[in-house]
């Protein structure tokens, strides 16, 4: 059995790019996109609400409180953001709109706070999931969490390798088993109070009062905005939707806005669900369990349920709600990709991160995100409440500058129809995740608030470094170009068409057109008369950009349509024999290795040449920057009995 063969079987045989039906096939419908996107949003009501309602400590009946403004926070933050879906259908969210409307170093701030969000999200949804799961057995077996959750990201790791939906619609059962135990639990927990409930505003008030009178209104509203604050990754997932519209079927703004209004609806009745349930049924924390598995055990026990069918009844709702927290990890094994994609197209990471696997997942993205992900569980033992604090930090500084964006943009667009209810919209969501993120970086900045903000400065720094040689390698090729650009083209019109049996020289290029020209001014002048075809070879890669729809597909065609015909067109004016071989696919590597086996069919006196990049200074970094792939189309070309001469290209 091959290496092919084991990967078909680990991962799924590879898909084809270029066909409109494999797209189509993979693109997210609304309801499955609510299952894997909005599934982030609804998973954090499993710790977001419960930080929130211990930081309350004594003063419990300001839950209700919590429970209407979580409720509101999620419709406020949901409808800003399904702004960002109509100005950026083809995704991006955060960094994209950070990018556009307040320049690229904010979007590099945006992205790299994103992508460190992505992995939290991993870390801390694993986390809690395995907390959720672990307050079904005894104290004792605390020791085991860790080692369970390293393997769970480990086995979501390999479920995205296979590609996005493939592992959505495995935990699409878990999804739904979360929303129907949680609709009945909820539903049936504030129906026993309800005779309650008409006097709980008033009671609430009174207390409120009584609490100003007996410290002070300062004291009263600072305690309400700490819990609030910290309840912050109640509203983490949010963005998740604008970030990956790119994946979603057409029409993607309007998939994109059902998707986030499932979301909202299901995560503000959730989040201020439980919150109320913790102030109706008395709730108080449990050494070894979460508080959502104290007071629904609470309410199970009230519909009269026992012994073994309540324990059954118990483990069925924390499994589902285990395993809807996986389903969250897995957003950010699609969020963080998409994002890391983006900004390798801008030059922010290495450019590596563009590319689609066969599977046509951004494989190099996938892989970091989940030894990210096992990085931070090490580094922080799984614990939720340290995750959860460098887990908002980051989310909420994305979500103010994206709104800080949106609030820019329509200022300046305000000839627009509804410019001012939108902006009113943006400023109101710009005020509510500004506060909180101010609250959460004073409150637990010395109780691990400095370390997202080291790490997301770190990422900053890095990216920074990136761009900079990037630059610098796309300048050293633009005088190359420059050199070359001035070749003239020769008086012949007629084209020359190439002869089978004739000395062939084929040329492997990419869009650099003083790179092609320099290979094939080279080959003559070291090869005087000694050719009479010159083929021209060029596999572009269907990268995670070229991969956002037809209009993308269809602009990489006509691109490397040109820029092969420039060569052929040169070569005619010269009146030599020459053909374009044209191909696409995720694997450089591969395409170019079956063009050039054909071309050696079709030639068999041919010879082949490509240029590789030369540094002065060539190490390990310009390795991980730059597809250096001329010596693997080589070793390649050589098993298969083909010659394939290298010709340096100093930059």
């Amino acid at each position: 059995m091959n290496t092919t063969s084991i990967r078909e079987i680990l991962l799924g045989k590879a898909l084809d790019p270029m066909k409109a039906e494999t797209r189509h096939s993979l693109a997210l419908v609304a309801f499955l996109a609510w299952v894997g996107l909005g599934a982030d949003g609804l998973s954090s009501s499993a710790y977001g609400p419960e930080e929130a309602f211990k930081a309350l400590g004594s003063h419990a009946h300001f839950g209700l409180y919590l429970a209407i403004a979580t409720a509101a926070t999620v419709f406020i933050i949901s409808l800003a953001y399904n702004q960002v879906i109509e100005l950026f259908p083809s995704g991006g969210g955060g960094y994209r709109i950070a990018t556009s409307l307040l320049g690229p170093h904010a979007g590099l701030t945006s992205g790299a706070a994103l992508v460190v969000d992505y992995v939290l999200t991993i870390a801390i949804s694993v986390a809690g999931g395995v907390d959720a799961l672990f307050s079904l057995m005894p104290v004792g077996a605390q020791v085991y969490k860790l080692g369970a959750e390293l393997a769970l990201v480990l086995l979501l790791l390999w479920m995205n390798l296979r590609g996005a939906k493939e592992s959505i619609k495995l935990l699409l059962p878990i999804f739904i088993g979360f929303v129907l135990t949680h609709l009945v639990l909820i539903v049936y927990g504030v129906a026993v109070h309800a005779a309650a409930i008409p006097a709980l505003l008033p009671d609430t008030l009174v207390e409120t009062r009584q609490m100003a009178a007996s410290t002070s209104w300062l004291f009263t509203i600072a305690l309400l905005l700490k819990a609030y604050s910290l309840g912050g990754g109640t509203y983490t997932g949010i963005e998740a939707v604008s970030n990956n519209v790119n994946s979603l079927a057409e029409p993607r703004a309007r998939t994109g806005k059902l998707t986030m209004l499932y979301m909202a609806c299901s995560l503000a009745f959730t989040a201020g669900g439980i919150i109320l349930l913790y102030l109706l049924w008395n709730a108080h924390p449990v050494a070894g369990q979460t508080l959502n598995a104290v007071v629904f055990k609470a309410i199970l026990e009230n519909m009269g349920l026992h012994d073994g069918v309540l324990a059954a009844a118990l483990s069925a709702t924390l499994l589902f709600e285990a395993g809807l927290l996986l389903v969250a990890a897995n957003t950010g094994f699609l969020g963080g990709p998409s994002v890391l994609a983006n900004m390798a197209a801008d030059s922010w990471v290495p450019h590596k991160f563009r590319y689609l696997s066969n599977r046509l997942v951004t494989q190099n993205g996938v892989l970091l995100m989940g030894g990210a992900g096992v990085a931070a569980l090490l580094w922080t033992g799984g614990k939720v409440e340290l995750l959860v604090v460098l887990y908002s930090i980051n989310v909420f500084l994305t979500f103010s500058m994206s709104l800080a964006g949106l609030c820019c943009y329509w200022a300046q667009h305000r000839g627009v129809a509804g410019w001012r209810r939108r902006l009113l919209l943006s400023a109101t969501g710009l005020l509510v995740t500004s506060s909180i993120l101010v609250v959460t970086v004073i409150e637990k900045f010395f109780e691990g608030g400095w370390v997202t903000v080291l790490i997301t400065a770190t990422v900053i720094a890095l990216c920074l470094f990136i761009r900079r040689h990037y630059r610098s390698t796309k300048a050293r090729i633009g005088m190359v170009d420059q050199v070359f650009a001035g070749q003239p083209f020769g008086p012949c019109t007629a084209a020359v068409e190439p002869v089978a049996n004739a000395h062939t020289a084929v040329f492997i290029v990419g869009s650099s057109r003083g790179g092609g020209l320099h290979a094939l001014l080279w080959v003559q002048r070291m090869f005087p008369g000694h050719f009479d075809n010159f083929i021209f070879v060029c596999a572009r890669t269907v990268d995670a950009q070229a991969y956002g729809g037809d209009a993308q597909i269809a602009g990489l065609r006509a691109d490397a349509g040109a820029a092969l015909q420039y060569f052929v067109g040169f070569c005619h004016s010269h009146g030599m024999a020459a053909a374009a071989y044209l191909g696409f696919g995720t694997d450089a590597v591969d395409e170019v290795t079956g063009l050039c086996g054909q071309v050696g069919r079709d030639y068999p006196n041919a010879i082949f040449f490509t240029s590789k990049l030369i540094f002065e200074h060539d190490n390990w970094l310009t390795g991980l920057l730059h597809n250096q792939a001329a010596l693997a189309i080589q070793r390649r070309l050589h098993f298969d009995g083909l010659q394939l001469v290298i010709l340096p290209m100093k930059v």
